[in-house]
């Protein structure tokens, strides 16, 4: 009989070790790759299109000023003036009316006065006050302040300023071509309203619905009676739907009633143009320059004509913007800074 002696513990452990040396010399040692530090990303912060400028001067108004100036600007590039409507902030109506787009592209200054919500609850400017419109008061002083402003920290041409406004920034941009002519090359009054229309809110409801009736010569003598000289004679574009059911197409016959008898025109003068397929009139001085564009848009409800925009999933809409083949910014840019 052969006897079993139980062999240590430890004895076994050893004989292990051994074992695995062994086998780790007749395996070729392979080199692993280090694991890279993992490094935190860092959060892309994304720096908002228009910037905020304070400290332009006293503002009367207590506005906001925002501004775009694309790379491409340079010294004596043109200032754009746009003036959103009611409901609209100007970070929104850069976005719906493409704008900025155009400014980087043909490299001049976009500026925004914008409205706050403690002067009017929807965002309007107060275009039928007239302690708000009148001559280096109110909000019509602060724009002016903020164009001063952006003309000298850019060196923009002040020969080329230009202003476009839609619905009650329309009635506000009516407002700066009756009072300030002269610091105006150019502007585009869309689905707005004249100058003097309204004199406090509930006759400001009024004229929108239905209009109100006055002569040319009325209309004229509201503009002279803030400007009894006018030395320069700025462009001026008027564009309306004649579906707007917001503000009445009657108020795109009265702006082009003052205008006109503001220039001395006759309304029969007019030539008859196209602008992509629509049919206007124009209106020129005794050289032939431009003075006056009257589009009526048949079928066009209350707001700005944009071109269509591609659709994508994250395309955002934008309030009163008619996205079409027709471009009011597009037509501004192109036609009448073209003049100079």
């Amino acid at each position: 009989m052969r006897l079993k002696i139980p062999m240590p513990f430890s004895f076994v452990l050893g004989q292990q070790k051994k074992l695995r040396k062994k086998i780790l010399k007749a395996i070729p040692s392979i080199p692993l790759p280090l694991a890279e530090p993992t490094r935190k990303k860092k959060a892309r912060t994304v720096r908002p299109r228009l910037q905020e400028v304070t400290g332009f001067g006293t503002n009367p108004g207590h506005l906001r000023m925002l501004e775009y100036v694309p790379p491409k600007a340079r010294k004596g590039a043109p200032l754009v003036v746009v003036l959103h409507g009611c409901l609209q902030t100007a970070d929104d109506f850069d976005k719906g009316s493409g704008w900025s787009a155009l400014a980087r592209k043909d490299g001049f200054v976009l500026l925004y006065p914008e409205q706050r919500k403690s002067n009017n609850p929807n965002l309007c400017f107060n275009w039928f006050r007239p302690s708000a419109v009148a001559r280096d008061r109110g909000e019509l002083m602060s724009v002016r302040q903020m164009i001063d402003n952006a003309c000298d920290r850019h060196h923009a041409d002040r020969s080329r300023i230009y202003v476009q406004g839609l619905s009650a920034g329309g009635a506000m941009a009516s407002a700066l071509l009756a009072t300030y002519p002269e610091l105006f090359a150019a502007g585009q009054i869309v689905a707005g309203l004249p100058f003097g229309a309204a004199r406090d809110a509930m006759s400001a409801l009024s004229v929108m619905n239905s209009g109100v009736n006055r002569s040319s010569r009325e209309w004229g003598d509201l503009v002279r009676a803030v400007s009894p000289e006018i030395k320069k004679r700025p462009l001026v574009s008027i564009w309306h739907g004649t579906a707007d059911r917001v503000v009445t197409v009657a108020n795109a016959r009265a702006t082009l009633a003052q205008w006109l008898d503001l220039y001395g025109l006759d309304e029969d003068a007019g030539k008859k143009v196209m602008i992509d397929g629509h049919a206007a009139k124009v209106w020129h001085d005794e050289g032939g320059k431009p003075l006056i564009e009257f589009c009526l848009f048949d079928g066009l409800g209350h707001g700005l004509p944009v071109v269509a925009k591609r659709a994508t999933a994250s395309a955002e809409s934008m309030p009163f913007m008619l996205e079409g083949a027709l471009s009011a910014p597009r037509h501004l840019s192109r036609t009448f800074m073209a003049v100079r």
